[in-house]
This record gives structure tokens, sequence and C-alpha cells, in this order.
């Protein structure tokens, strides 16, 4: 079993900055993707960026340029770099550890609220 523990959520001002950060325990010899996803109320969950084992990153269209996804695998921790902050940026962030080849691997963490006012 994997735990995954969300922080750094909060409230900014558009163009401000916040970093979340995914803290992991357990068994995650067999983690080879880590991803940030997010969720706004009636809307289905979407990914924000992912990060491979051999740090190669991929980033939903709508944050290219203003947020970074990097990895600390000596600290089993992944974190997301927001800049340039937006008030459609806000909802429930999400982390996500998991095995691609093995559908029983794969571990979400409770979420973390990010609020950008206008």
């Amino acid at each position: 079993q994997v735990q995954l523990v969300e922080s750094g959520g909060g409230l900014v001002q558009a163009g401000g900055s916040l970093r979340l950060s995914c803290a992991a325990s357990g068994s995650i010899y067999s983690i080879n993707t880590m991803g940030w996803y997010r969720q706004v109320p009636g809307k289905q969950r979407e990914s924000v960026a992912t990060i491979t084992s051999s740090g190669l990153t991929n980033y939903a269209d709508s944050v290219k340029g203003r947020f970074t996804i990097s990895s600390d695998n000596a600290k089993n921790t992944v974190y997301l770099q927001m800049n340039s902050l937006k008030p459609e940026d806000t909802a429930v962030y999400y982390c996500r550890f998991r095995d691609v080849f093995r559908s029983s691997d794969d571990y979400w963490g409770r979420g973390t609220q990010v609020t950008v006012s206008s």
C-alpha cells in the first residue's frame, strides 16, 4: 500500500504562485509514474502534469509554460510549481502515484484546494 499526502494549496490572487507537494509513504518500489490532476464540481478530473521515474514530463496545454512538475526520489515526493495562476486554475488538486503496467498499483491523494481570485 502507498499513502499520499498533499500540501501547499490555498487562496492566491490571479498572477500569483503556489507550490504543491505530495509525499508518499509505503511500498512505492513499483511506482513509475507520478502526476497531478485537478477537478472542479460537475466536471471530470483532468490531468495537469505527469512525470515518470526517468524524468519525462507531460503537461496539459492549459498549463504549459506556467506549471512545472518535479520529483525528489530520495524524499518520495512530487511537486507542482504553479506560476501565473488564473481563476480558471481553481480546483481541487490530487496527486497520483502508479505503475502504468499494473492497474492494481494506482494510488491517489485526498486532494488539496487551490483557489485563485480575480
